[in-house]
């Protein structure tokens, strides 16, 4: 038992109530292997979806208009949401290698973990807990509010307390799905997968129609207008990056994926391909139709696009953007769960976040916790300085982990490698890396200087809640007490010990 392991022990050793030990036991003696533990029920299609459900929320609805603000013309903002998907892919490359080599979930943060150690792992999971993730969610669950709002408000200005609480209205409900049934949540993602992607397809047709009816202006001088602002250009990458993020989302779930050394890089190679594509296309769509300037002054691209086209059917897109999101928050918070799952099962969070819910065999407390977060992250509206605030950390931890791979290389060279790519490709993905976290520093200082100011917050928190071993046994009581408490209301308990 590692260290990690140890500061929990004592909670996974108590002994729950007769209630709840007797229902545990009632539930694991349906199971063929009489365990509570999460299962293998992910197959290469829900993975494929869980990845592309994740990419495609709200980032092509909402993005563009980021990425031409920064980019400054038609042609480099096309150049750019090419580049961050080769760019996607190539980290996506290195992951493969990564998920296949380390069978554990929890992605960046189990790769970070056995690379460099705990501390620089639980600020991994530090900096996930209270930015990247509820962030994520909660701008992509607004644009859901304002997607599925907008056919009432076409003329004006939409109501924020509307938007929050359709928001609101989102998170919870999946909330409840993903807590009841992990088949539950897989369907849902299937389903509005589904329904995200035959929007972009009708956009990328209507596109394809425009050019032929000759409506294609606005690539005829498609670099006026160019910045010449590295800073702002990386601030360009940022919105388009952020419109990709998701691609690493399988390797959070790798041990409730079916046969993960096929599947899950087939998975990552589908999805990534097929996403950057439908990205580059899309934009292409939006331009035949919308002016740059246009562009810039709608809020809803999508929307702006239907009413122009659809005639009476222009609220077709508002329901499709609204399908798309919402499948889009329910893989973050899938995936998410499962990285507070791991990070608790290593010790690095509280002990009731890696039990499973003995009835539903679900990690309904970890579920719980994303939704709260990420409700929290719901008293701003503005998604613009979200996405700039969420893209420094985000790259910098993905980059750390690319970084992991390199280590892995030299310090585990006989480890069974089912996917080894070569070192030209995490060098490159390295140096971008190094690109995308040290120019924002003055592009942005105030967005990434807060961003350093959380990571450093979880130093203290490190020190006193992990590093501390000896705590009183009075505190450490009252912390078992606590956990017991919630185990007994929840009806959960921890998960058998595997070998992973």
């Amino acid at each position: 038992m590692s260290a990690n392991q140890k500061e929990y022990s004592a909670v996974d050793q108590a002994e729950p109530s007769a209630d709840v030990a007797s229902t545990s036991e009632a539930a694991s003696s349906g199971e063929s292997n009489n365990k509570i533990e999460l299962k293998p029920k992910i197959s290469l299609v829900n993975a494929c979806t869980i990845i592309v459900g994740s990419i495609i929320g709200s980032g092509i609805f909402v993005s563009p208009k980021g990425v031409l603000a920064e980019a400054g013309s038609v042609g480099l903002s096309l150049i750019i949401w090419a580049l961050c998907g080769i760019f996607s892919l190539i980290g996506a490359y290195c992951y493969a290698e990564l998920g296949t080599m380390i069978k554990k979930s929890g992605a960046d943060y189990a790769y970070i973990f056995e690379a460099f150690g705990p501390f620089l792992a639980f600020l991994r999971l530090w900096v996930e807990c209270l930015i990247i993730r509820p962030c994520s969610a909660a701008i992509v669950s607004l644009t859901f509010a304002n997607y599925i709002i907008e056919p009432l408000f076409p003329d004006c200005e939409q109501p924020a307390s509307a938007v929050r609480l359709l928001a609101a209205f989102c998170i919870l409900t999946l909330t409840f799905i993903n807590c009841f049934d992990v088949k539950w949540a897989t369907r849902v993602q299937d389903v509005f997968t589904y329904a995200k992607v035959l929007a972009l397809i009708l956009i990328i047709i209507t596109g394809f129609v425009q050019i032929g009816r000759g409506y294609y202006e606005n690539f005829l001088a498609p670099f006026e207008n160019t910045t010449n602002d590295v800073g702002a250009a990386s601030l360009a990458f940022y919105s388009g990056l952020f419109a990709y993020n998701g691609w690493n989302y399988a390797n959070c779930v790798t041990e409730e994926l079916k046969n993960p050394e096929k599947n899950l890089p087939r998975a990552i190679w589908i999805s990534c391909i097929l996403v950057m594509f439908v990205y580059v296309l899309a934009n292409v769509a939006y331009f035949t139709t919308v002016t740059p300037k246009e562009l810039l002054e709608s809020s809803a691209v999508a929307v702006t696009f239907s009413q122009r086209l659809y005639g009476v059917m222009w609220w077709i897109m508002p329901v499709f953007v609204a399908l798309s999101t919402f499948g889009g928050v329910n893989g973050i918070m899938f995936t998410t769960a499962r990285l507070f799952y791991v990070g608790s099962r290593e010790g690095h969070m509280p002990m009731i976040l890696s039990t499973v819910q003995i009835n539903r065999l679900t990690p309904a407390p970890a579920v719980l916790f994303v939704a709260l977060t990420t409700l929290c992250y719901l008293v701003s509206t503005d998604m613009y300085a979200l996405i700039n605030y969420v893209g420094f950390v985000t790259w910098l931890a993905i980059g750390l982990s690319v970084v992991a791979l390199l280590y892995f290389r030299y310090s585990w060279p006989d480890a069974n490698r089912p996917i080894k790519v070569s070192l030209v490709w995490p060098i490159i993905y390295t140096a971008a890396s190094v690109f995308l976290v040290v120019v924002p520093l003055y592009a942005s200082p105030v967005e990434t200087g807060f961003g350093c100011l959380i990571i450093a917050t979880g130093i203290p928190v490190y020190l006193i809640f992990i590093g501390w071993k000896t705590k009183p046994k009075a505190i450490q009581s009252k912390i078992d007490a606590c956990t017991l408490t919630l185990q007994k209301l929840l009806l959960v308990v921890p998960e058998e010990k595997k070998d992973i």
